[in-house]
């Protein structure tokens, strides 16, 4: 055995078994995967899933992650047969909206380097000669889709993972995790403690069993979902070589929640029609190694024939064959379903050493265990991983009616045609800001992030259309882009540039750092110069061991031990206590305390030319430049409201971030919108912020820059303090500096002055595809759409390109930045 960390994998399913063995391919082969039911068929979800590889998501990382799969899955083979058969994957539309939502799909498989294409209803009969070519209005194709063995690659991972090294022990459960000084120590089992440095949980929808043993919350539902096989259907008779075999596309019916593949001369049918089955799993039938079977498992549960009744109804029309075929087989298997529909991957902030790689579909199971064993071994993956974060929930969403609540609409939604800005419906109003009873009376039209209900505009501002200039009036939208839309955003978007505006900005997350080691902590982990006055402001960023921007934070020192910082959620507040932990076991004089106060404080931006008219009504404070300059915070009184100003704008006009105490924050909204009344003061919302921060080039973390990106590439070199060395993944980002970019983040135009995508679409140069758009939002006050993209780097100002939106290409330019106020003259008058 080689002096590598003892690691102690907790289930042997397809996630864990692919974990063992990307773990031994890095050379780390301590390694003991731990299985409940016996290691020739486990039990859980792997036992049964069907094994359909769909690779396009919305998302990236997800796309990334199933592309590997596939290739992972393509290269283990044994008697001449791989563990991945590429059959293609085709889903079809049978109404318009679908067709028009295939095409907004294919832009995300452009976008992240997936090959497909749409095709009409004559190839679709083609490609699948069973389909009713009647009901089909056309398809998306993807060549490298098809059907994961999932089953018989555990046993050939288990196979190859043990020649390495790897220990593999069956029928054996965990009953606790032990712990010593913060850190696992070990896996408890009835046969003794397997010691640890390192304990995975990958033990699928037995995950919250698991981490409750550590005391982390694992928001991960069981859900159970139809599957069954059809009697042999003659249409295919001789059409398969082997039993269970496939040579057509697996198939989509995403109108009517169904999917198909093929098992030699059966059809198999998966539904997510019937109503959602929530799973207690203390009431999972028990069953001994030696009963295991096929048919007999935990994670199989009986069939309940009348929830799929009319899904096989849906699925005779569209397959007319089915209709001399039966229900030969069928069963309710369990899946993890989690609140927002991704995986959970990451260390628990609370017990060094205990992960997470849980809600894991078989789709993404080798790229997720490529990811966590480069976290593991290298400290960080290479694909980004800030969607999957098992942290990544607020307090709120984890508990356990909110985890019940949401993973079911996510089961019944699953197919569903989602806009972007499509707000759950429930579970609503669980966190509102002290300003949310003046919203609802100003006709505020509410999203929800996080949990937080967040203004988009106010139907109250609806009067003021009628005095909108001509020059900031937008063009009508197409259907698409006008959802969730209000033109009223486009007076609030005026107001703020001529006049002034309150912003509600109380859902961005705030920490106060304090302790005599707040400084060294804030110094060693941000690319800034924290080390200034107090009432000094510095934006920065927060890096990865290499060099890539893991977020972007504004720190206020507000005293010479108290800092404020706003960050981007709960991943960031974990990382900043989790290395305050650590500093301050490592020198316990350098201790700090981190602590989240958003839900005890309230923020109100003020923002406008005519700002200070308005503050100075109902606040005897000095903010003039001479006394408060651009990125500078004081402590005032407003209206005898104690409040922290900070002389920061996210629109790009003049104005501040006003802070106080939740219990004052009513009093304070009323003192300003009172005060702004003879000025003109609006309340705006999301639509309009979100105009004007990208006509003022403003980045948002998580949407324009990941953790792949480098601050340079984004834009965002100037927050780098020049004479700082000793920041982490400073290293890394010298070397990554010294290297030329290969992609930047551009600022487009769009031509037509009236197309508004949205983001993800792909970016066209030349007539091929070269990168993706990341925000975007039509600039009431430049007129005319605007959009960032990654594109190849070399482009310039006055270059043309083209942005694919549904299925058409949009033509555009790249524009200097910021198209607002370049010389930054509003943002310091």
């Amino acid at each position: 055995m080689s002096h590598t960390p003892r690691v102690v994998i907790i289930g042997a399913g397809i996630v864990g078994a692919n974990l063992a063995d990307e773990l031994a391919t890095r050379g780390w082969n301590n390694v003991t995967v731990l299985e409940q039911g016996p290691l020739h068929l486990a039990g859980g979800s792997t036992s049964h899933a069907p094994g359909l590889v769909f690779q396009t998501n919305p998302s990236k990382t997800m796309t990334e992650l199933a592309g590997y799969t596939v290739e992972k899955l393509l290269s283990l083979s044994a008697d001449g047969r791989s563990c991945f058969n590429q059959v293609g994957g085709l889903e079809v539309a049978t109404t318009e909206a679908r067709l028009q939502e295939l095409k907004r799909r294919l832009g995300f498989a452009t976008s992240w380097g997936l090959e497909g294409r749409l095709i009409d209803p004559d190839e679709c009969e083609k490609r699948y000669p069973m389909i009713n070519r009647d009901m089909v209005l056309g398809g998306l194709y993807v060549p490298s889709d098809g059907l994961a063995s999932a089953a018989r690659a555990v046993q050939l991972l288990i196979e190859k993972a043990s020649e390495a090294g790897v220990k593999f022990i069956g029928s054996t459960p965990v009953t606790g995790i032990e712990q010593a000084g913060g850190k696992v120590t070990g896996v408890e089992t009835p046969d003794g403690v397997v010691p640890a440095d390192i304990v995975v949980s990958c033990a699928g929808f037995w995950g919250p069993k698991i981490g409750a043993m550590v005391g982390m919350p694992v928001p991960l539902l069981p859900l159970a979902h139809q599957y069954v096989k059809t009697t042999a259907v003659p249409e295919l008779a001789g059409h398969n070589e082997l039993p269970n075999g496939a040579r057509l596309p697996i198939l989509r019916h995403q109108d009517k929640d169904l999917y198909y593949r093929e098992h030699g001369e059966r059809i198999g049918i998966g539904s997510y029609a019937h109503r959602p089955m929530p799973v207690d799993l203390n009431e999972l039938p028990q069953v001994r190694a030696d009963q295991m079977s096929e048919h007999r498992m935990p994670s199989r549960l009986e069939f309940t024939e009348a929830d799929f009744l009319p899904s096989w109804q849906d699925s005779k029309e569209l397959l007319p064959a089915l209709r001399g075929a039966e229900i030969e087989d069928g069963f309710n298997g369990i899946f993890s379903f989690t609140p927002d529909g991704g995986p959970l991957i990451g260390e628990s902030p609370e017990v060094e050493g205990f992960y997470l790689a849980e809600a894991v579909w078989v789709t993404h199971s080798a790229g997720v265990a490529k990811a966590v064993a480069e976290l593991l071994v290298e400290g960080q993956s290479s694909t980004p991983l800030h969607e999957c974060e098992a942290t990544r929930f607020e307090k709120v969403q984890v508990s356990k009616e909110y985890v019940s609540e949401t993973s079911q609409q996510n089961f019944v939604e699953i197919y569903d045609v989602l806009h972007p800005l499509q707000p759950r419906e429930s579970p609503r109003d669980l966190r509102v800001s002290p300003f949310n009873v003046r919203q609802h009376e100003l006709g505020a039209f509410f999203l929800e992030s996080a949990g937080w209900e967040r203004p988009h505009w106010y139907e109250a501002n609806s009067a003021l259309l009628q005095e909108l200039p001509e020059e900031w009036q937008a063009p009508e939208r197409d259907s698409w882009s006008n959802m969730f839309h209000s033109p009223i955003s486009a007076a609030e978007a005026w107001k703020t540039r001529t006049a002034v505006a309150l912003y509600d900005m109380t859902p961005l997350k705030r920490l106060e750092v304090t302790g005599p080691g707040a400084l060294a902590l804030l110094q060693r982990l941000s690319t800034g110069n924290i080390a200034k006055k107090p009432g000094a402001v510095t934006y920065c960023l927060l890096l990865a061991d290499d060099g890539g921007v893991r977020s972007d934070v504004t720190i206020a020192r507000l005293a010479e031990e108290t800092f404020q910082l706003g960050v981007n959620g709960n991943i960031d507040f974990d990382y900043f206590r989790v290395e305050a932990r650590k500093q301050s076991a490592d020198d316990p004089a350098q201790w700090v305390h981190v602590s989240d106060i958003t839900g005890g404080t309230c923020c109100i931006g003020l923002w406008g030319p005519l700002a200070r008219e308005v503050i100075g009504k109902v606040s005897e404070d000095d903010y003039t430049n001479d006394s408060l300059r651009y990125f500078r915070a004081k402590e005032v009184h407003i209206g005898g409201i104690p409040v922290t100003a900070m002389r920061l704008s996210y629109v790009g006009e003049l104005g501040w971030e006003l802070y106080t105490s939740a219990e004052y924050g009513l009093k304070l909204w009323d003192l300003l919108f009172e005060a702004g009344q003879e000025h003109g003061i609006v309340a705006a919302g999301r639509g309009a912020f979100n105009s004007l921060r990208l006509e003022k080039g403003y980045r948002l973390w998580g949407t324009d820059v990941t953790p792949e990106h480098s601050p340079y590439e984004a834009g965002l070199g100037f927050s780098v303090f020049k004479d700082k060395t000793d920041f982490v993944g400073y290293e890394a980002l010298t070397a990554r500096r010294a290297e030329p970019a290969s992609r930047e983040l551009k600022c487009l135009t769009v031509d037509d002055g009236t197309s508004v995508v949205l983001g993800k679409e792909p970016v066209f140069v030349d007539g091929e595809p070269a990168g993706y758009v990341t925000s975007a939002a039509y600039g009431y006050t430049v007129g005319r759409p605007i959009a960032y993209a990654w594109l190849p780097a070399g482009l310039e100002e006055g270059d043309s390109v083209e942005i694919g939106y549904f299925g058409r290409k949009v033509a555009a330019t790249i524009a200097a930045e910021p198209l607002v106020d370049p010389k930054m003259e509003r943002l310091r008058g």
